[in-house]
C-alpha cells in the first residue's frame, strides 16, 4: 500500500469552503472513482491554521495515475470545482508526496 499526502494552503478565511468541498462535493466524487482517503487533518495547534493535510491510499503508482487522471477530467468535479471558486480561489498551493514505510513502521 502506498500512502500520498496532500496538503492544501488555502487563503485566509477560505478553509471552511474547503473543508465543505471535500464533505459535500469531492467525496462523493471519489467514492465513484474508488479513490479512498485515509484522513483528513487541520491544524490545531500550530503555527499554520490556513491549512488541510489528507492521506490518499494507493495499491500502486499505476493506479494512482489513471484514477487520479480520470478524477480530474471529470466533467462533475471540474464543474463543482468552478461553481466554489467563481468569486475566488481557494487556495494559493498544493503540495503533495508519495510516502513510503520505513522498516519499522507498524503501518505498512
Amino acid at each position: 500500500m502506498l500512502y500520498e499526502m496532500r496538503t492544501y494552503q488555502c487563503l485566509p478565511g477560505k478553509l471552511p469552503a474547503l473543508l465543505d468541498r471535500f464533505d459535500n462535493i469531492t467525496l462523493k466524487i471519489w467514492d465513484r472513482f474508488g479513490i479512498q482517503q485515509a484522513g483528513f487533518r487541520t491544524t490545531a495547534i500550530g503555527e499554520n491554521n490556513h491549512q488541510l493535510a489528507y492521506l490518499l491510499a494507493w495499491d500502486s503508482l499505476a493506479e494512482r495515475e489513471q484514477k487520479w487522471t480520470v478524477f480530474m477530467n471529470d466533467p462533475e468535479w471540474q464543474a463543482k470545482r468552478g461553481e466554489t471558486e467563481a468569486n475566488r480561489p481557494l487556495l494559493t498551493h498544493v503540495t503533495n508526496q508519495i510516502l513510503q514505510p520505513t522498516t519499522f513502521s507498524s503501518v505498512q
